[in-house]
C-alpha cells in the first residue's frame, strides 16, 4: 500500500486528480471506476478544472460507476446517475454513452447484476478504480460481512449507511432500503485502486485498514491483496495512525 498523507482535503483532492491525469495521459481510452458520495466531489472538481484548462481530454474515457439505489429513476436527483451528471459528465467532453452505471429500475434485478458484471470485464475492468470508504470500513455499497468473493450484487442497506444518507433526502423513509453495488471482487479486477479518505471521522477506519488483518467484516481490508493500491489522506483521517504509530 502506497500512502500518500495530504495536508488537507483540497490537497488530497488535487493529488488524486492528478493522478487520473496522468493515467488518461498515458492512456486516452482509459477506464475509470468512479464512486459518488462526498469524498471524490473535490476530485471531479479538478478534473473539471484540468479539461477547462485543456489539461485533460475526455473524448476517448469510458467510466464504470461503482453502484446505484434499487427504486430510483436516473433523473431522480438522489440517484447516483444525476449526481455524476451534474458533479461531473455535463462539464467535460465525455461521451455520456461511455458512462456506465447500474440501472436501479430494472425489473430483473438478479439479471441486471449479471449484466453489469458482463460490463465491467467487457468495457473494463478500469484502468483505475477511485474509491471512497465508510466509516465501517465499507468500499461501494460493500456493508461488513460482505464475501470476498462477491461480484456484482443486490444489497440491503444497512441502517448506519441509510442514516448516513438521509440528510440528502427529504425525509428517512425516502432513503432506498437497497442497492446494486459492484462486488469486492469486481473491485478487485482494478488495475490500480486509489482509495481517498478526509475528516477526522474516517481516522478509526484508516487506522483499522493500516494495521488490521484482511477480514470481511471490515470490506475495505480486502485492498490490501491488491498489487496497486494507492491510500490518500489528509492529516485529520491520519491522525489516529500518527498518534498511535
Amino acid at each position: 500500500m502506497n500512502i500518500i498523507v495530504a495536508r488537507d482535503y483540497k490537497q488530497l483532492s488535487q493529488t488524486a486528480s492528478q493522478m487520473i491525469e496522468d493515467q488518461i495521459t498515458k492512456k486516452p481510452d482509459a477506464v475509470l471506476g468512479l464512486a459518488t458520495g462526498g469524498t471524490p466531489l473535490g476530485t471531479y472538481k479538478e478534473l473539471i478544472n484540468s479539461y477547462k484548462e485543456g489539461r485533460a481530454d475526455y473524448r476517448l474515457l469510458s467510466t464504470i460507476n461503482l453502484d446505484e439505489y434499487v427504486g430510483l429513476n436516473p433523473e431522480h436527483h438522489q440517484s447516483y446517475r444525476y449526481f455524476m451528471d451534474q458533479n461531473f459528465f455535463q462539464f467535460i467532453n465525455i461521451d455520456a454513452k461511455n458512462t456506465y452505471i447500474p440501472y436501479g429500475k430494472a425489473e430483473g434485478l438478479e439479471q441486471e447484476c449479471r449484466r453489469y458484471e458482463e460490463v465491467i470485464d467487457t468495457i473494463g475492468p478500469p484502468d483505475l478504480q477511485l474509491l471512497g470508504i465508510g466509516e465501517n470500513g465499507h468500499i461501494g455499497f460493500n456493508e461488513p460481512g460482505t464475501s470476498f468473493d462477491s461480484e456484482t450484487h443486490i444489497v440491503n442497506l444497512t441502517d448506519s449507511t441509510r442514516e448516513a444518507n438521509a440528510r440528502f433526502f427529504e425525509s428517512m423513509e425516502d432513503v432506498p432500503t437497497k442497492a446494486i453495488t459492484m462486488g469486492i471482487r469486481s473491485i478487485l479486477k482494478s488495475q490500480t485502486i486509489i482509495l481517498l479518505a478526509s475528516g477526522e471521522r474516517k481516522a478509526d477506519a484508516i487506522y483499522e485498514l493500516i494495521h488490521g488483518d484482511p477480514d470481511e467484516q471490515f470490506p475495505a481490508s480486502s485492498l490490501k491483496n491488491h498489487d496497486d493500491l494507492t491510500l490518500i489522506v489528509d492529516e485529520d483521517a491520519y491522525k489516529k495512525v500518527q498518534q498511535k504509530g
